[in-house]
């Protein structure tokens, strides 16, 4: 198989690219920078390719040849940064995914994987995890990247069915593992953790997570194995914030924060947060979207996939072992002094 992996120096898109590889098939990796593509790729055989998801046309004669494109660029870090995201989430999240999908549908790829979340995936009426099936909750209708991810499936599943194109839908949970060069939020909080630059105080709420090579390694079956049309959540298990941050305060050898903010306290921190950040011009550590997120203390069930792909979740303290591990690595090495 001749794959195409958008976003491939993310955290998925770099593990993906690897979990491709080491099963024997050829990769052709989107980067939006050289010296990016290198860094994070450059020791792997994948073929490197320069492009950027605003401009689908710039990079589509690169489809050709292709069998399956996987789909793990999103606009989504940013989000979280100071400003108005509205237009360009919609750009790169919805539009420019229509697009890459009707460059490969023309250039005679066979597949498409998208990479959604399973933040869009609500709780049963019982309570219990969702799945496929079960609707949103309505606060996600507040989040911008959420409410992308919504728009853009229907979408998807209209020109697959006008097309005969084979498309499903990928919705991980909340992804954790090593190469998270980005980083994303639970890189950052790795980083912050190795750093021992944890903050006194840890906020409520907890959610599903996954390790993202088994993400990955559930996307490859998928290819192989997988229903057009279907969605398919592939995450692990519901875990409370206030564990990851004792798990990997153990795993770094420093001491976990004690105290923990109730929901009012962290939302009043949150809005202080965001203020800073747009005074600043900087990323904010916390966010009011994000403490509704994890205070909604969304479960989801991979029954599905570990029913149709056979698919399998590692241990999740494994995970965060490996990701202190990997964070270690990437720390500056402390200067020799000069005898």
């Amino acid at each position: 198989m001749r794959a195409f992996v958008t976003g491939s120096t993310g955290l998925l898109g770099n593990n993906l690219v690897r979990t491709l590889l080491k099963a024997g098939h050829e990769v052709v990796a989107l980067a939006r920078s050289a010296s990016k593509g290198r860094r994070e790729l450059g020791d792997t055989s994948a073929r490197i390719v320069i492009g950027d998801m605003a401009d689908v046309a710039g990079f589509a004669d690169a489809l050709e040849g292709v069998d399956v494109v996987f789909h793990t660029a999103a606009y989504f870090r940013e989000y979280y940064s100071p400003g108005d995201h509205s237009r360009i989430i919609d750009r790169i999240n919805v539009d420019a995914t229509i697009e890459l999908a009707r460059a490969a549908h023309s250039r005679g790829v066979a597949k498409m994987l998208d990479t959604s979340s399973s933040g869009i995936i609500g709780l049963e009426p019982d309570g219990s995890p969702g799945n496929e099936e079960t609707p949103p909750l309505r606060l996600t209708e507040t989040n911008l990247y959420f409410m992308s991810k919504r728009k853009v499936e229907p979408l998807l599943r209209q020109f697959s069915r006008e097309k005969g194109f084979f498309i499903a839908s990928v919705l991980p949970g909340w992804m954790w593992g090593p190469r998270d060069a980005g980083p994303t939020a639970s890189g950052q909080l790795t980083l912050d953790t190795v750093r021992h630059a944890l903050p006194p105080a840890i906020p409520p709420g907890g959610t599903s997570v996954v390790d993202a090579r088994d993400v990955a390694a559930g996307m490859l079956r998928i290819a192989e194995v997988g229903r057009s049309g279907e969605r398919y959540i592939l995450s692990g298990p519901f875990v409370e914030l206030g564990e990851i941050v004792t798990r990997l305060a153990v795993l770094s050898q420093g001491k976990p924060p004690k105290v923990r903010i109730p929901f009012a306290g962290a939302m009043a921190l949150a809005a202080f947060a965001e203020t800073w950040s747009r005074l600043t011009h900087k990323p904010t550590p916390l966010s009011i979207e994000g403490i509704r997120m994890m205070n909604a203390r969304l479960a989801v069930t991979a029954a599905k996939a570990q029913r149709e792909l056979d698919v399998t979740f590692r241990p999740f303290e494994d995970t965060l072992a490996d990701c202190v591990a990997w964070a270690k690595a990437r720390l500056p090495k402390p200067a020799v002094a000069a005898a």
